[in-house]
């Protein structure tokens, strides 16, 4: 029996260093006597930093390894995110727009909403009268008070940050709480045993570097699953067409300027805009499709989008190729993050999945080598399945538009586009609308039923109602949405100003948990 007790992690950024620090905080009692965490990071490649939106997951993630929110605050130019609003996605009218926000309907796991709100005389958004989000949204509010203690809130939340701060306050973290071994160092070479596993990767300044179990984190080129276990790409571009971004921070006009607790999404001629508010400036970028528009053209809309504030600032263009590798973990290598692959930015899927994952391989590590294969295997099916539903979701938000001014928007929404299941889906979703457990079976769908209901209905999906329908739960449902009113109106006067808190923040702390 070949135990598994070393496991070096090849590349940092946010996907090796939340790795790292998953893994070391699950084994911490077997560090440093039989279990070694070694995280090998270039000196000479940066951090791509695109995404700064998150996944309300990343709290109890970040709570799980022992980080303080508090210093996550301080150190990351870190702020509150309740959701995402979607501009000009339907109609592309500019009063076209709807949120997604992160807490669920008034009595999700008891009864659905959606029935009795498509009856109703339609005056509020589905998001207004299911949940309160959407009005502390719009009133620039936080989702808890400074009293409230580190990674509880009066609404769900996940977080604005920095990218750039993120992975260098993780490496701290982790080298100094759990144990991880920091090596700095280029990979020149992977060696391979005569069975096919890594035995070690070789690197210029640091040597030969000998583990049982390879984390390849090393980004797009995917060095470890890739290129040296020959692991295919499958291509998602007929599906999802963004394949470049363009990003740009934008500074505040004023130091008091508001910070928005959700992420603006804009559609554009061909792709989307994203806006992310964060304490010190504002993360923009525009996402978008090159088959459909030019570099410069892309370029002319993100600055007319941010108009003077932009004049004198440079932007920074990065390829996408959407889509993943056929296999996530073989033999003795895993792949996490944009190893594994990757999407355009929207909804935040990026970071969640790399949690996911790390949660998984910590959770069903190995004991020996023997067994690794089946845990690989399990790994696989999950993670396989996870991005086939994250790409169903992302999809969504395009197959829903009513857009005809561009080819972009048109060729979205052919039939050949769509994935098969999201086709079934939709059919679906026309006689019964999605609901708790009905779709979603896995234990941690990334987008639950909810998040569905809130784009379906947001873009203006209709689902047939029958009065019977309506009137199972009627009363019930009549009671949970006068609940939800009195609880927006309770929280939009209680809760403080988004800027305001994360100053407090700065100035005394959060409540330690």
């Amino acid at each position: 029996m070949k135990p598994i007790q070393n496991i070096v992690i090849v590349g940092g950024g946010t996907a090796g260093w939340l790795t790292a620090g998953v893994i070391a905080a699950r084994h911490r009692g077997r560090i440093p006597q039989d279990f070694m965490v070694t995280l090998v990071e270039s000196p000479n490649i940066p951090i791509i930093g695109v995404g700064e939106g998150t996944w309300p997951t990343l709290r109890s993630t970040l709570k799980k390894i022992g980080v303080s929110e508090t210093d996550l605050f301080r150190e990351c130019d870190a702020a509150f995110k309740q959701g995402a609003r979607f501009a000009r996605w339907t109609t592309g009218a500019q009063d076209d727009g709807y949120y997604h926000p992160l807490v669920l309907p008034q009595g999700f796991e008891r009864l659905n909403l959606v029935p009795h709100w498509l009856s109703g005389n339609g005056q509020q958004s589905f998001c207004d009268a299911v949940c309160p989000q959407g009005r502390l949204c719009d009133d620039g509010l936080a989702p808890k008070a400074i009293t409230t203690p580190e990674y509880e809130g009066a609404a769900n939340y996940a977080y604005h940050l920095d990218a750039g701060k993120f992975a260098p306050f993780l490496t701290r973290h982790c080298t100094e709480k759990l144990g991880v071994r920091h090596v700095r160092a280029d990979v020149s070479r992977v060696a391979l045993d005569e069975s096919g596993d890594i035995r070690a990767i070789v690197t210029e300044q640091a040597g030969e570097i000998a583990g049982d179990l390879f984390v390849d984190c090393t980004g797009f080129r995917s060095l470890l699953l890739g290129e040296a276990m020959n692991v295919p790409f499958r291509d998602c571009s007929d599906i999802l067409f963004c394949d470049r971004a363009m990003a740009v921070q934008v500074p505040y006009e004023h130091e008091d300027s508001p910070v928005r607790s959700h992420t603006v999404s804009t559609a554009q001629s061909a792709g989307w805009i994203w806006d992310i508010g964060l304490p010190t400036r504002r993360g923009t970028g525009h996402v978008y499709s090159s088959r459909h528009i030019s570099d410069d053209e892309a370029e002319r809309e993100l600055r007319a989008y941010l108009g003077p504030a932009a004049d004198d600032l440079a932007v920074r263009k990065i390829v996408i190729r959407s889509g993943h590798r056929e296999q996530f973990w073989v033999r003795n290598c895993v792949a996490v993050g944009m190893s594994a692959g990757f999407l355009e930015p929207l909804e935040s899927s990026a970071i969640v999945l790399v949690e996911l994952s790390a949660k998984l391989i910590a959770e069903q590590m190995p004991l020996c080598r023997e067994v690794m294969d089946i845990v690989a295997s399990r790994f696989n099916a999950t993670t396989h399945y996870r991005w086939g539903r994250i790409i169903d979701f992302l999809k969504l938000h395009y197959v829903l538009t009513r857009r005809t001014d561009s080819a972009f928007w048109r060729d979205n929404v052919l039939p050949e586009t769509i994935p098969e299941r999201l086709r079934e889906l939709l059919l679906l979703w026309k006689y019964q609308s999605p609901w708790f457990l009905d779709e979603f079976d896995r234990v941690e769908e990334v987008f639950p039923a909810a998040s569905y209901q809130y784009v379906l209905y947001g873009m203006g999906f209709r689902t047939e109602v029958s009065p019977g329908m309506v009137a199972y739960d009627a009363r019930h449902a009549d009671r949970a949405m006068r609940e939800n009113a009195m609880l927006t109106e309770r929280l939009r006067t209680t809760l403080p100003r988004h800027r305001d808190l994360i100053r407090k923040i700065h100035e005394h702390g959060l409540q330690p948990v």
